[in-house]
């Protein structure tokens, strides 16, 4: 039989590997820690690595019981993009089945929530609400979650502030995400588990 009828190839990272990726990735980031220059002076967060820029804060985000930071924050183009790094299988990504639990999860809480094609490849756009807000309208934000499977991790996304709507921020936001550098390091971890992070070394220190 002749296999003229075969679906066209499409190219996309995710048509080959199973991850769910910007078909150039490893030269645009977001990178692994094998694919960064050695020589850019990258903050060290553990997990991952920042590339500082004028304009750009950060925060680091700590679990209150365990003391524990679970999450970078970066405060830049009057927007702000939360960061998560998560050890992921080495054949199949994980950004997939994290949309879909971000959608149930936005859904529950009396969110609206749709998926688009975004720079960065699939990704949500949501309308979340606001806890204790005493207006309806006021107590709503736009938020993007953006994704993206590297070897053997998982980079995750949120986006709000002027980023979640406006055109120029949001592409120095993606700019900013597709800078970051993933550190999964050699440790057998569980795939979800969130690679460990760390505070930054003051300057002057080791």
């Amino acid at each position: 039989m002749s296999d003229e009828t075969a679906e066209p190839r499409v190219e996309t990272a995710e048509a080959t590997t199973g991850k769910s990726a910007p078909v150039d990735r490893s030269a645009d980031g977001p990178f692994d820690e094998s694919e960064a220059n050695p020589v850019r002076p990258y903050i060290d967060l553990g997990g991952i690595k920042i590339l500082p820029r004028e304009g750009l804060n950060l925060r680091l985000e700590v679990e209150e019981q365990t003391k524990r930071i679970v999450a970078v924050g970066l405060d830049y183009a009057d927007s702000t993009l939360q960061v998560q790094p998560f050890a992921a299988p080495r054949s199949t990504g994980l950004w997939d089945e994290t949309r879909e639990q971000i959608r149930q999860q936005i859904r529950q809480q009396g969110g609206r929530v749709e998926e688009r094609e975004g720079p960065l490849g699939a990704e949500l756009l949501a309308e979340v609400p606001v806890a204790g807000a005493a207006d309806a309208q006021a107590g709503k934000r736009i938020a993007r979650f953006v994704g993206v499977d590297g070897p053997r991790w998982f980079l995750r996304g949120v986006i709000g502030g002027a980023a979640a709507i406006d055109v120029d921020a949001a592409a120095k936001v993606e700019d900013l995400f597709r800078s970051i550098v993933v550190v999964r390091g050699g440790t057998p971890m569980p795939p979800r588990d969130l690679i460990p992070l760390k505070m930054p070394a003051s300057p002057g220190t080791a």
